[in-house]
């Protein structure tokens, strides 16, 4: 029998697993199980560079150093980003009006990094199994929740443990069978993800324009091409993907005014369609829900697994302070004052991405046109731009003290 066993082995499921295994300087790790049917391979050092990346900031950063995978990610997988450009279409890109935070405004290295998805996700499992946890590598089947413990059964057996955790995404099985329900809002908008090279370079800076059919990023990478995330309402998305590589990259230049010059597609064009996803409990006897089992928020601000590892630390928190005190981790009192905590953090998070979505992407009228121009507003205040640069760097709220 397991303390915990975690479904899910992406990043998010991963550090869970990693930070409850190796344990706090007051508290000694505990037995953990994680399933994941498909680790990923092994990437080839000369491979390129994955289009599906995660930005981190830099409470990431601290609790992926506190589950000592930090250090596993190749740098060649990894960017510092030192600053971001902001602009609503309305503006030039080399305008006085584009919003500009800068790491060094409030004295920092840089104002996160850009790491590549499976990169992250081998590093943190490379962790978890170097700190004793025990990797399955099968599916989940069902689940069966007693007064002692929970069973988790997969085709190669059943598992029991005293908590399960899920983190299987935003179609969670286990949250499907534990029973707790979810709302979703479609937002109407495709996701299109890939690599590309530009005529200029993108000088360690994630840009990022705000246009009335969508939102356009580049993300830097650490070989000097960039990752683009273009969230297109449905039916601009749709005519994007038909067009031939030399044209959407033509169409991408354009769509960013040519802030970085004329563009080179690299890979693969991916493409998801976007909605929000909210779980009414993210909690049950034995069971407790993490990143996008619980949550799924708009791509545009970057902060989908950044709340999702904050979820882990959070949890992983909680469960340690039980066991500490001689208390049962799958208890629901100690998982509803996890839920508690994270709930309103990412409802707070939520709402303030939908705002920023709805007037600066799609808005019009009179209220859309202030928050435009809003963002010059910002830029003037050197107040205001350190408060959203502390907000970028994931060190305002309620922190667990692995991310402090």
């Amino acid at each position: 029998m397991f303390d915990i066993i975690v479904v899910g082995g992406g990043p998010v499921g991963a550090c869970a697993g990693a930070l409850l295994a190796r344990g706090t300087p007051g508290a000694a790790g505990l037995s953990v199980a994680l399933l994941e049917p498909r680790p990923p391979a092994a990437v080839p050092a000369d491979a390129r560079p994955d289009p599906r990346v995660v930005a981190l900031s830099r409470a990431s950063e601290r609790l992926l150093r506190r589950a000592r995978a930090w250090t596993q990610i190749p740098p060649a997988r990894l960017s510092a980003y030192e600053r971001m450009r902001i602009w609503h279409e309305s503006l030039a890109p080399s305008s006085a009006g584009v919003l500009v935070f800068d790491a060094a405004d409030v004295g920092e290295p840089n104002l996160g990094y850009i790491a590549e998805n499976r990169a992250l996700q081998m590093a943190l499992l490379a962790a978890f199994a170097e700190a004793g946890g025990h990797i399955e590598t099968a599916p989940f089947n069902t689940l069966a929740i007693g007064e002692d413990d929970v069973q988790v059964s997969t085709p190669r057996g059943t598992l029991a443990a005293r908590l399960v955790i899920g983190a299987d995404g935003a179609q969670s099985a286990l949250r499907a069978a534990a029973g707790l329900s979810v709302e979703t809002r479609a937002y109407g908008q495709t996701a299109i993800v890939a690599n590309v090279a530009t005529e200029r370079p993108h000088e360690s800076t994630a840009w990022q324009r705000f246009m009335r059919d969508g939102t356009l990023a580049f993300l830097p990478l650490a070989d000097g091409t960039s990752s683009i995330v273009w969230s297109a309402d449905d039916g601009r998305a749709a005519q994007l993907l038909s067009l031939s590589d030399a044209e959407f990259a033509a169409e991408l230049a354009r769509a960013a005014d040519f802030a970085l010059g004329s563009a080179q597609l690299l890979s693969e064009r991916l493409s998801f369609p976007l909605m929000r996803l909210a779980a009414q409990r993210y909690v049950a006897q034995r069971v407790a829900l993490i990143g996008d089992a619980a949550h799924v928020v708009h791509p545009l601000a970057g902060q989908g697994v950044n709340l999702g590892l904050l979820d882990a630390a959070a949890l992983a928190q909680q469960v340690a302070s039980a066991v500490a005190a001689r208390e049962d981790p799958g208890a629901l009192r100690v998982l509803r004052a996890y839920e508690r905590w994270r709930k309103s953090e990412v409802a707070g998070m939520a709402m303030a991405i939908d705002v920023f979505d709805r007037l600066l992407a799609h808005g019009v009228g009179p209220v859309a046109r202030l928050a435009q121009h809003g963002l010059s507003w910002v830029n003037r205040s050197q107040e205001l731009r350190r408060f959203f640069i502390y907000r970028a760097l994931g060190m305002s709220g309620e922190l667990p003290e692995a991310a402090r």
